[in-house]
């Protein structure tokens, strides 16, 4: 048996889009693409507007954080999973602690390759593949899905998942509850395999077929997420996309390996409809034939009866405790069609009335003011943006750049605080951020003094509002201390050393 290969040069690409629908003004998709530490990873938010966002980022961050401070010779399973459920318990604490946050959860797929073995970790519907030298596409990890179940099951078809109306509902996800199964594998590396992760954004209008033939056909990694955006915005793109494609090793020419494509291991041969036009997609919409496009915000838990679960469009995450998917139920009965008829009319003779009573109507219009120039304004309270969003954001801003925000929002605020040295600042957030830029900078010494001041300056906070910037700083303190441990160590081996060196020889 041939040994696994070891330290193969690593080549990567990644994209990230919002998508067509308009509904979705932010993309809740976020992802790691390090070659250089060979840690990569895709997260699909869940929850809608901006606390999809939070929550998939926090699982980039949290992971990315982990691997940052890996020290030599730790199991990397072990700290994948640590990391995965580290993330859990961060999304599920601030969902329960933020009531914006009430509905928030992600999807995550990760993917370490080090001394020729890939470390796997999974929990949602993204997904990883792997494309062999040989040419053979082998779907690495398992939706966590209803329908996905079901089919592994035997209870449901391929063919019947498709067009499901809970192809959407999530049985796993990070943030849903207090613990969370991470599916966790590793798997040999051979010379020339490339990986591919993404959201289902990718692959709801892209089928494993076409993802094998993108990724044998065409050598520039970079082309490829071009080319499967493209594909994705034929067919409506109504959900945000994101891939990150990883080569581990040579490059393998496309004619070495292109021959006569064959189906592949789990092909996704349900058509999806492209859009040619908005109208043509706000029709479609409407349609009940599993091909609607989703909504803005998707739903990370389920509604509490199944009339209340048909009125939200989006993606679910079906909790524990939850009665079965019933696959056989018929779409309509002979009583739900009459029921529905009747509702029907009830709701026409509603509006009819009103239209009525709003004609007879003669008074002021509630809730509309005159404004200048004959003008009429409706009044809406201003945007407040919540702290802990703006906490993430700019804790991910210092990740991106640290030594530019020392540079530059770090004198800004200083000015802003009038104060000369940022130890001086009463502001727990800002001696948090201070702390994480000086420790991604290698200031140790500075970022130790940050933390404490952190934690000192929460401490005084007797609103609760500080919670979060104390236990990320506390953290942040731990990781410090991690480094610095592995620091002295190395310092005492590296004396051991030049202490056993034999000393230099004088002549009498």
């Amino acid at each position: 048996m041939s040994s696994p290969e070891k330290e193969l040069a690593i080549a990567s690409s990644a994209l990230s889009d919002r998508g067509l629908n308009e509904r979705r003004p932010l993309n809740e998709d976020a992802y790691l693409d390090d070659s250089s530490r060979c840690i990569f990873a895709v997260a699909d938010g869940v929850g809608g507007a901006e606390a999809g966002e939070v929550a998939s980022q926090t699982a980039i961050e949290v992971l990315d954080e982990a691997f940052r401070h890996q020290v030599e010779g730790t199991d990397v399973e072990d700290l994948m999973e640590l990391a995965i459920q580290r993330a859990n318990s961060s999304i599920h604490q601030m969902a329960q602690e933020h009531a914006r946050f009430s509905m928030m959860a992600t999807t995550i797929v990760a993917l370490h390759i080090k001394d020729g073995i890939a470390t796997v970790g999974h929990v949602g519907d993204s997904r990883l593949y792997s494309l062999t030298p040989s040419g053979e596409l082998i779907r690495e990890t398992e939706d966590h899905s209803v329908v996905e179940e079901e089919v592994r099951a035997g209870r449901m078809t391929r063919e019947q998942a498709a067009h499901h109306p809970s192809k959407n509902v999530i049985s796993r996800a990070l943030g849903a509850e207090d613990n969370v199964d991470v599916d966790m594998k590793s798997i040999p590396v051979k010379n020339g395999t490339e990986y591919l992760l993404c959201s289902d954004g990718i692959t709801r209008h892209v089928s494993d077929a076409e993802i094998r033939q993108l990724l044998l056909s065409n050598d520039d990694l970079k082309a490829i997420c071009e080319e499967l955006k493209k594909r994705c915005y034929a067919n409506g793109a109504e959900d945000n996309l994101t891939v990150v494609i990883v080569r581990a090793g040579e490059r393998i020419p496309s004619e070495t390996r292109f021959g006569e494509l064959e189906p592949t291991i789990t092909p996704d041969t349900e058509p999806i409809p492209a859009f040619d036009d908005p109208m043509q997609q706000t029709m479609m919409a409407g349609k009940s034939d599993g091909h609607r496009l989703v909504p803005a915000s998707r739903i990370a838990f389920p509604a509490s009866t199944p009339a209340e679960a048909g009125v939200v469009a989006g993606r679910d995450i079906l909790t524990s405790g939850e009665r079965p998917l019933r696959i056989n139920d018929p779409k309509h009965s002979p009583g739900s069609s009459l029921g529905q008829i009747f509702v029907l009319l009830l709701f026409i003779v509603a509006v009819a009335g009103a239209f009525y009573a709003g004609t007879r109507y003669k008074g002021p219009i509630p809730f509309i003011r005159s404004a200048p120039d004959n003008q009429i304004a409706a009044i809406t309270p201003p945007p407040v943006e919540d702290p802990l969003l703006k906490f993430e954001r700019a804790r991910r801003k210092v990740d991106l750049g640290p030594n530019e925000w020392l540079t530059g929002e770090m004198q800004q605020e200083l000015v802003t605080q009038g104060i000369q040295k940022p130890i001086d600042s009463s502001n727990p957030e800002f001696l948090y951020l201070y702390g994480r830029a000086s420790l991604l900078s290698g200031n140790t010494e500075e970022a130790g003094r940050a933390f404490e001041a952190s934690i000192a300056k929460a401490d005084l906070d007797k609103t609760g509002s500080s919670a979060t910037i104390r236990k990320e700083a506390t953290l942040g303190l731990a990781a410090l201390t991690l480094k610095s441990e592995k620091d002295r160590v190395n310092a005492l081996k590296h004396y051991d050393e030049m202490m056993a060196r034999p000393g230099p020889t004088t002549s009498p």
